[in-house]
């Protein structure tokens, strides 16, 4: 029993020198095991310590045209000096220096030279000791170029009223609304000026019209819109060519009526009452109109008998002239149109209907603008163009020389428009 006491005694004295030996055997190998690690990791960094400069911070691509901008603000960290951006696989990069430290300034990255591709960039910032920060991607960049541009179209003009002649020379270009699912930065107007000169100004996108206020008559005028891929882009695309805007058939554009006033020159014939003055032929009235909305001669002045009427202002380019007879009789289809400047001292002292009265109207610096004949009734609205090569023009005296149903006496009209050629 004693011996077995020892061999048990024995046996516990071996087993806690060995639990001894095995825990200093395993903390030894762990110090000796860290410590060579840390030795291998200074190795490998070169016995230096890890530094990341700060990142840059709400970076932004902005489209362009076979390039794009990227645009951030930059990182607080004073130590930073350059920016690099990869892309390719940081296989191109580029290298952006900048000593801004303000989060609300903004640093630019223009990448020029690439394809019309969707693109990946990465950028790092570094310090002047060669550290980088943690890379910042910006993924999805699309760069723009001549496949985007081949679909663009010019805006397209207003084909049933594609311009109209301002009375003051200008003219007026209208256009169609633009179509809100692409971005119109504006349609560039080309033409040739009164000098001679070739002029552009831009039509803005939310604008359905622009007025060029010196074109020069008989000119091409062209057209090109202008548009960004997405909204904030870096480049604006622009249509491959321009385009022809409907020919300028004339400068012409009706003579303001509101300047007009009836003038009283003797031998002209006076009105069949103060309902039917010579003013009704200047009241905006369109068509054939009935008793008493017409001018209506007062029966005293036989056949050929004259009215006169001061357009208020003088015109260099009168061209054309619009008459509308009565809805029923005494319409005129035999009658001439005369003009002169300033009326003073232009009063004939013969009856329009001598035979010597055009010859001392011409006398009095009058001209024979046109001798109009219908062959018609005399009731619809007929233009007709006045003769070419017209000295300025303010007065007008109208000799009616003969109506359609014969009355030797009565003339009647609804309306007479005349039209001045502003490019002249």
């Amino acid at each position: 029993m004693e011996k077995f006491n020892n061999i048990h005694y024995n046996s516990q004295n071996y087993m806690k020198t060995t639990y001894k030996l095995i825990i200093t055997l395993l903390i030894g190998t762990g110090i000796y095991s860290c410590s060579k690690q840390d030795q291998d990791f200074k190795n490998f960094l070169g016995d230096k310590e890890v530094t990341y400069p700060g990142k840059v911070g709400n970076i932004k691509a902005r489209a362009g045209n076979l390039r794009t901008a990227l645009v951030w603000n930059p990182s607080t960290d004073p130590s930073i000096t350059r920016y690099v951006v990869y892309w390719n696989n940081k296989v191109d990069s580029q290298v952006v220096t900048s000593n801004k430290h303000n989060t609300a300034d903004t640093i630019v990255a223009v990448i020029p030279r690439l394809n019309e591709y969707i693109y990946t960039f990465t950028v790092f910032s570094y310090d002047a000791k060669g550290n980088r920060s943690v890379p910042l991607d910006i993924n999805n960049v699309k760069v723009y170029g001549p496949i985007f541009q081949s679909g663009l179209q010019n805006r397209a003009y207003n084909a049933a009223t594609p311009y109209v002649v301002n009375p003051d020379g200008s003219l007026k270009l209208n256009f169609l609304q633009q179509d809100t699912s692409i971005i119109t930065v504006g349609t560039t107007i080309r033409y040739t000026n009164r000098t001679g000169a070739i002029e552009e100004r831009i039509l803005p996108r939310d604008s359905l019209s622009i007025t060029i206020p010196n074109y020069k008559g008989s000119t091409a005028i062209q057209y090109r819109s202008g548009y960004l891929p997405e909204k904030n882009a870096y480049d604006i695309f622009y249509v491959s060519k321009f385009d022809n805007f409907p020919t300028i058939a004339d400068g012409l554009a009706i003579c303001n009526k509101s300047l007009f006033k009836e003038v009283k020159l003797p031998g002209d014939a006076g009105t069949y009452s103060s309902e039917t003055s010579i003013s009704k032929l200047w009241d905006g009235s369109v068509g054939p109109q009935g008793f008493p909305n017409i001018f209506h001669a007062d029966g005293d002045h036989r056949m050929p008998h004259t009215i006169t009427f001061d357009m208020g202002k003088i015109y260099s380019g009168l061209s054309q002239v619009e008459e509308t007879g009565r809805d029923c009789c005494n319409n005129p289809d035999d009658f001439e149109i005369w003009g002169i400047a300033d009326i003073a001292n232009a009063a004939t002292t013969l009856n329009p209907n001598d035979a010597g009265w055009p010859a001392e109207a011409q006398a009095k610096g009058w001209k024979l603008l046109k001798t109009v004949k219908r062959t018609d009734d005399g009731k619809s609205a007929m233009k007709f163009n006045l003769d070419s090569n017209l000295p300025p023009v303010r007065y007008i005296r109208v000799r009616i020389k003969h109506v359609t149903t014969g009355d030797s006496n009565y003339s009647n009209m609804s309306e007479m428009t005349f039209f001045n050629d502003v490019f002249k």
